[in-house]
This record gives structure tokens, C-alpha cells and sequence, in this order.
């Protein structure tokens, strides 16, 4: 019987170490690609090797004194009960130390806290589980706000195909940040507790209900950052990724203006007049990118939290009553969120639309974007 448990774990240490993917480690924090980065680096570093000769001070004397005055060599342990300068020196000898680190560490955490002069403001609000970035504007007309999902494929997830080199730290729209300008984040959650954490950034805040918590960045060099949620906020928790895009100031002008102008042009599409067959394709891909984790492609669900749509009271139901419960979620059942604030009103349109005729359910119902507006507006 050992013989064959020797074999079973020789196989899976073979299997294992012959994995095609694996998650990249390293023994110690990343450097970063910012100054403060730069700094916890080096304050880690510092605060490491004084633990080193900490550690390595009191086991040497620990193992000394072991070997030293072992009972073999006849030596007899002293019988005392106080010594004031011992008592003395394992006191202000740590408090000392601790003195020092915190004197080097103030100037880092001062900066870490240094939110002025900023160049410009994004808003972070975290979902179950997605994030969304809104570039603040004194112009609400020139706001660029959208969402960040998971894009690894659920193929890979369900171990169908191999997983990539980013498995499950790749994001359909990575937050883009200009190269060398201060960054100001403000933080918040709709729903539970989140916290947004990129590593080579150095920023980790928790985004929380009903609180706005805030950081900064100035990244200095152009590249792409991965980091994750890193508050257990539920089911799909490890399916919450961040990606930071960092651009050199001119490309990141161009992109921000590209963004503005895809804002305006789907504020045109709402006033759009949509046909029942654009609102079903439209309806097809926003349902399998916001609906689809919870509902299923085949809109089966997951009974009971995630019910089935398919020949459900609901897309066959009132359409007033739909499009209430995916505007502004459900009371009965908390896992359906609120999608108002969430999509636009042609996402919105276009899924409720999908949803009463797809799978077999056929109603013939068309619900347009200027419908939404209109409901949304007299809320």
C-alpha cells in the first residue's frame, strides 16, 4: 500500500509540474512602476532585513546558549527571578526599533495620502462582479463612463480548452491611464464591500457601500497592470478582475476623445428608430455579456437563486413589469441587481427584447431604447 501512494504522488507531482499553465510567483513584492511603488518597495525591504537581524540575533544566542550550556557538558541552570537591566533592554530595544521603521515609513504614508494636484478624477464602483470607471468631468456632456468585465472564456474556466497566459486576469475594457499625470481615484461599492488592488501600482482601497474612499497614481511608464478584487465579496469573487492600461499623454488624447465620441453617438442611437431584428441581435450579445453568468445561455438558470427565463413568468408576463424588475432589481430575490444604473437604455432595450423572444418564448413584444428613457425619466 505505501508503494502504491509513493506512485500516486510521484504521478501528481509529475502532472503538476508538467501543467501547460501556471500561475506566475515570485518570492518577493513587485518594484512597481510608480515612485510610491518605489518607496513600499524599499520601505518592505528595510523593515525586511531588520527582521533578519532580529531573527537572526535572537536564534543565534537561542541556539548558542543550547549548545553552550547543554546538560551533557554537566552545566546547571542559575535560579533567578528579575534582572532590571534584561527587563530594560527587551523593552526599549523593540520600542526603539519600531520608533525607527515608523519615522521611515512617514514620509511614504504622507504621500500615499497627498490627493492634491491631481490632473484629473476617476470614479471606481464596484459590482457583484464587474467594476465601472467614469472619467469626472466639470462637463457632464464630456464624461466617458463604462464597465470592466471578466473576458477569459468560459471555455477555459470549465477546463473545455487550455487556459492562456492572463487566465482570468483579462478584462473586455481595461481602465487607460495617461503616462506621467497624477490620477485621483474615488472609490465606492453598489452593492457589498469590494477593493481594488493593482500590485505594480502599489493602490489597494476598499470600495464600500455608502463610502467614498480615495487614492492616487502616477504611473511612469507605459505598459499594462493586472491586479484583482481582493475582498470576498461572493460567488464570482475570483472572477473580478482589474487591468490598467497606461498610455503615453498624446495616444491616451486620443482614446479619451474616441470614448467621448462613442458616448454621443449611443446618446443618438437611444432616439434611434430600432427594428425588432436590430433589437434582437443587439439583445443577443448584452444578454451573454451581463445576463448569460447567472441565466445561462439557454435561459435554463440555476434554480433556485438564478431562475429560468425561458417560459418564465416573467418574460412572459407584463412587459411594464420586465422592465421594472431589470431596471431596479428585485426585492424577493437580492441576487438580480438593479441594471439601470448599470446599462444603457439600448442595452437595457435590446435584452428585454432578447429575453421575451428568444428560447421559444416568442411574445412578438419589442421594447425600444426610447421607452427605457422614458420610463427612467418618470422615476
Amino acid at each position: 500500500m505505501p508503494v502504491k501512494l509513493l506512485k500516486s504522488g510521484v504521478a501528481l507531482l509529475i502532472a503538476f509540474a508538467s501543467a501547460t499553465v501556471h500561475a506566475d510567483w515570485q518570492l518577493n513584492m513587485p518594484q512597481g512602476v510608480t515612485d510610491i511603488s518605489a518607496e513600499v518597495y524599499s520601505l518592505h525591504m528595510l523593515i525586511f532585513w531588520v527582521c533578519v537581524v532580529i531573527g537572526a540575533i535572537v536564534f543565534g544566542v537561542m541556539f548558542y546558549s543550547m549548545f553552550k550550556y547543554r546538560k551533557s557538558k554537566g552545566a546547571k541552570a542559575d535560579n533567578f527571578h528579575e534582572n532590571v537591566w534584561v527587563e530594560l533592554a527587551w523593552t526599549l530595544i523593540p520600542a526603539l526599533i519600531i520608533v525607527y521603521m515608523g519615522v521611515q515609513a512617514y514620509p511614504t504614508l504622507k504621500n500615499m495620502y497627498d490627493f492634491d494636484d491631481s490632473a484629473m478624477t476617476v470614479e471606481i464602483v464596484g459590482y457583484q462582479w464587474k467594476w465601472r470607471y467614469t472619467y469626472l468631468s466639470d462637463d457632464p456632456n464630456e464624461q466617458v463612463s463604462f464597465f470592466s468585465t471578466l473576458a477569459t472564456p468560459q471555455e477555459q474556466i470549465n477546463n473545455r480548452t487550455d487556459k492562456n497566459e492572463n487566465y482570468l486576469l483579462e478584462v473586455d475594457e481595461p481602465l487607460v491611464l495617461p503616462v506621467g499625470s497624477k490620477v485621483r481615484f474615488v472609490l465606492s461599492s453598489a452593492d457589498v464591500i469590494h477593493s481594488w488592488w493593482v500590485p505594480q501600482l502599489s493602490v489597494k482601497k476598499d470600495a464600500i457601500p455608502g463610502i467614498v474612499n480615495e487614492a492616487w497614481t502616477k504611473i511612469n511608464e507605459p505598459g499594462t497592470y493586472r491586479g484583482q478584487c481582493t475582498e470576498l465579496c461572493g460567488k464570482d469573487h475570483g472572477f473580478m478582475p482589474i487591468v490598467v492600461e497606461a498610455l503615453p499623454q498624446a495616444e491616451f488624447d486620443a482614446w479619451l476623445s474616441e470614448k467621448q465620441d462613442q458616448a454621443r453617438k449611443l446618446a443618438e442611437l437611444t432616439q434611434k428608430d430600432w427594428t425588432f431584428d436590430e433589437l434582437m441581435a443587439v439583445g443577443e450579445v448584452a444578454y451573454g455579456k451581463n445576463c448569460a453568468a447567472c441565466h445561462q445561455a439557454n435561459g435554463l438558470g440555476l434554480p433556485p437563486t438564478f431562475p429560468a427565463l425561458k417560459d418564465s413568468p416573467i418574460a412572459l408576463g407584463a412587459v411594464s413589469e420586465h422592465i421594472d424588475i431589470v431596471l431596479n432589481g428585485s426585492a424577493k430575490n437580492p441576487a438580480m441587481a438593479a441594471f439601470g444604473p448599470q446599462l444603457s437604455e439600448v442595452d437595457i432595450a435590446a435584452i428585454i427584447t432578447y429575453e421575451r423572444n428568444a428560447w421559444g418564448n416568442n411574445t412578438g413584444d419589442m421594447v425600444t431604447p426610447v421607452d427605457i428613457l422614458n420610463i427612467k425619466a418618470g422615476q
